[in-house]
């Protein structure tokens, strides 16, 4: 299949902005709009392999060792948010750099637009809310900065969850669930039209929010936990509850996530990623599965160097038999007609 004949990709998760930020590099935003060619993604790169958009995450990384317990550490607030507001800084710093080659977009209409226009449709995307304190007043001012969707928690517990570890074999019925400030977010992104972001949040959480919650469920990133047992993926009655509110999933690419024995094996084949698709499509539906990749967060195939190859994984998901139609929900319109529920407008 030719670039230019495969469907347009919107992905659920990438961490460009943690590259970026991590790279300490002065004229990193400009690289990344020129094409440096450092990681999964760039302009360029995500032209050429017909990714039009996807939420690009805000995350504070846990850059301390790990606790007796082989836990991360939670960032402390001066910490969480002095990095939270630097990578939206960096975020809108590339939408000012690109002159109208990516969009902040806040609506599906300028996701849409944004995809007319051939730029790239970034959505605004925090994971982890470790610089949100209880009182949410910073919850209001990111969604005015843009803000649309939110993990409550990556993996490792703040005031409003308990994130799940990165653990396997195990359940990801690892801790409690939600605080009652934790309780008190869910509402308040309901109430905004956030889309809350199920993918390092721990089972009890999942379940909690799925009680409180009026949007569709979503994990944004995390694959099949009957294939492969790691504590990040979801768990067939998890899928259950994602088909019944009308959510999805999407597709990790990390290879400890794919791999039935959770191995970190980048030598695998795309078919074992087609495989997760696959189980999810039979199990609750064509409607409810997608991509969200985790490039820059992960280690992914080799047989998928980076973002221009994302046209090799729509080929194999035609080898397996899905039509254009289905091809074309798998790689944008689920998550376009989640989006449209969860956000309204």
């Amino acid at each position: 299949m030719s670039n230019a004949a495969a469907p347009l990709v919107f992905d659920g998760h990438n961490d460009a902005l943690l590259r970026l930020w991590k790279s300490g590099q002065r004229d990193a935003v400009g690289r990344f709009v020129s094409g440096d060619g450092d990681g999964h993604i760039d302009l360029p790169r995500a032209r050429e392999g017909r990714l039009g958009g996807g939420l690009c995450a805000l995350y504070v990384p846990s850059e301390r060792v790990l606790d007796d317990n082989g836990n991360f550490p939670t960032p402390t607030r001066d910490e969480a948010l002095d990095v939270t507001m630097a990578q939206a800084g960096l975020l809108a710093r590339i939408e000012r750099e690109a002159e109208g080659a990516f969009s902040i977009c806040r609506t599906v209409k300028d996701i849409r637009n944004a995809f007319a226009e051939s730029s790239f449709a970034g959505v605004m995307h925090l994971e982890g809310a470790e610089a949100i304190t209880a009182d949410l007043d910073l919850l209001y001012a990111l969604y005015n900065m843009g803000l649309r969707t939110l993990g409550p928690v990556w993996s490792r517990p703040n005031v409003f969850a308990f994130g799940v570890p990165f653990r396997y074999p195990s359940s990801p019925d690892i801790g409690p669930g939600l605080s009652s400030f934790g309780k008190a977010l869910v509402r308040s992104c309901n109430e905004l039209g956030i889309m809350i972001d199920l993918s390092h949040l721990n089972e009890a959480g999942f379940w909690d929010v799925a009680k409180l919650s009026d949007a569709p469920l979503v994990v944004s990133h995390s694959n099949v936990h009957a294939i492969c047992s790691h504590s990040r993926n979801a768990t067939d009655r998890q899928l259950d509850a994602i088909r019944d509110s009308g959510g999805l999933i999407g597709i990790n690419f990390g290879v400890s996530f794919l791999h039935p024995e959770g191995e970190r094996d980048v030598g695998m084949e795309l078919s074992m990623l087609t495989r997760h698709v696959n189980y999810i499509v039979d199990r609750i539906g064509i409607d409810h599965v997608a991509f969200g990749s985790d490039f820059d967060g992960t280690r992914i195939p080799d047989a998928m160097r980076d973002v221009r190859d994302l046209p090799k994984l729509i080929a194999a998901l035609k080898a397996d038999g899905y039509h254009d139609g289905e091809v074309e929900k798998i790689a944008h319109g689920n998550w376009l007609r989640v989006l449209q529920q969860t956000w309204g407008g």
